[in-house]
């Protein structure tokens, strides 16, 4: 194995192994809570159902991509490649719109009682589980392209002139039409999210400013603006992240010699996969009652880890 393989593997690792804890001990964390209060609030479901994709996008594509980098273990074939590129569009794709949901329900939150927006956010409260039903549908059928076009690397004499890099697998699209229409249609599925997300955190800005006075005469940050503050920081961070995976996106498609480069595609999926084992953390550290039980769930983890490990290790 070369350095070049072995860092890429320990950066893929590094990844997941923050990103798949840290999701699944939010998951723990806000199954606890529906099970203790018999509900969770629209804010607690929208955060939950982010931290599932996110742990999706961190294990299929992370884990796996670290495993075959340190050559312990790979799907990466032709159906594996298919499955494995279709899976991980869907979740970072999911990734980016809930979080625009987060941001403009947390938004609407601000609005004054009674007002037109109030209701408005009432009534995405009541009808979230249908805002998932078509954000799954509409995020799935973007997706498709690789179940079509996805190849293994091993098999690169199917490979046409159009073909993207994405390191273990290529993207084989017959033409250049279908090549560059399918990369439009990628940077405009995440360029809108970006947009309204961009404009809620504003909003929410704005609000944060407009309260700061009131809340440093109180002894602590209220709940509201903490929830406030939270969800700026996930919106900044996925603008960061996903900002420069769309560039990196926009750069390939318009400079065709780095179509066969495995650099650029490390690089798109590291940024893009990095937003999902961050927010997590954020989360944890932002929400004292998810927080709290997250921990608890990490250390609970561990322990049984440990145990298990001093079992092996006396037999």
């Amino acid at each position: 194995m070369d350095a070049d393989a072995r860092t890429r593997g320990l950066l893929f690792l590094s990844l997941a192994v923050v990103g798949v804890p840290g999701n699944v001990a939010v998951i723990c964390a806000f199954l606890s809570l529906a099970y203790r209060e018999g509900r969770l609030s629209p804010t607690d479901a929208i955060v939950l159902h982010l931290a599932s994709v996110n742990l999706a996008v961190v294990g299929v594509r992370c884990l796996l991509e670290a495993l075959a980098s340190l050559a312990v273990y790979s799907v990466f074939q032709d159906s594996g490649c298919k499955a494995v590129i279709f899976l991980y569009r869907t979740s970072r794709s999911l990734s980016i719109w809930l979080t625009c949901v987060l941001s403009a329900f947390q938004s609407l939150s601000v609005a004054p009682p009674g007002s037109r927006w109030a209701g408005v956010r009432a009534l995405l409260g009541r009808h979230l589980g249908l805002v998932f039903l078509a954000l799954w549908l509409i995020n799935t059928s973007m997706s498709v392209a690789p179940l079509m076009f996805a190849v293994g690397a091993r098999n690169d004499s199917k490979l046409s002139q159009n073909a993207i890099n994405v390191e273990f697998c290529f993207l084989s699209f017959p033409t250049r039409l279908s090549r560059d229409a399918n990369g439009a249609a990628q940077v405009g599925r995440d360029a809108v999210p970006m947009a309204l997300m961009a404009l809620a955190s504003l909003v929410l800005l704005l609000f944060l400013l407009r309260h700061g006075r009131r809340a440093k005469a109180r002894p602590g940050p209220s709940a509201e603006r903490r929830a406030a503050l939270t969800v700026v920081t996930l919106v900044s961070l996925y603008l960061l992240f996903y900002g420069v995976d769309n560039g990196l996106w926009v750069y390939t498609l318009a400079a065709p010699q780095t179509l066969g480069s495995s650099l650029v595609s490390d690089l798109r999926i590291f940024f893009s996969s990095l937003y999902a084992a961050v927010s997590p953390v954020v989360i944890i550290l932002s929400n004292k009652r998810v927080g709290q039980r997250a921990r608890d769930a990490l250390g609970r983890c561990f322990t049984a880890m440990n145990g298990h490990g001093q079992k092996n290790d006396k037999t």
